[in-house]
């Protein structure tokens, strides 16, 4: 009887069918595509290098114009705050969130969020309303210059 051996190259990459193939996000949908993240290190860099910033009660916004049709977001939370790995990842979770809610009326800006604060006391709601806060006092939010004009 023959024995047959599996090998981790018996299947050609290619040749593996993934489940959300074909499945490719619109820009102008309400999802976080690939085109609405900051991905590069000097995408990063020139926003901070640009030094605007606005600062609320948790986090610190950075922001810079950009030649885009549409705001894209950057996300850094440092172990120093948020120290574990849970906790960091709901941090930069809420903001993608508020940020793909609020996005349509954002102005063409690239944009990163930074953590400036602990959260061990923090709820939900406070990450939450702190961030829109933020949002909403960005130049040029088209939602926040029809609310208070």
């Amino acid at each position: 009887m023959a024995v047959v051996r599996s090998s981790v190259h018996a299947v050609p990459r290619g040749g593996i069918a993934s489940p959300f193939e074909g499945m490719v996000a619109e820009p102008s949908g309400q999802g976080f595509c690939r085109a609405f993240r900051l991905l590069k290190t000097d995408d990063f860099s020139s926003v901070f290098a640009f030094r605007r910033a606005l600062r609320g009660r948790f986090y610190t916004l950075y922001y810079r114009p950009n030649e885009l049709d549409t705001a894209r977001l950057g996300v850094t939370v440092a172990k120093k705050l948020a120290k574990r790995a849970n906790k960091r990842n709901l941090v930069k979770r809420i903001a993608r969130e508020v940020f793909r809610q609020q996005r349509q009326n954002l102005p063409s800006c690239d944009l990163v969020i930074r953590l400036h604060a602990p959260t061990e006391t923090a709820t939900r709601a406070e990450l939450n309303m702190d961030l829109r806060q933020l949002l909403g006092r960005l130049p040029g939010n088209r939602e926040y210059a029809t609310a208070f004009a």
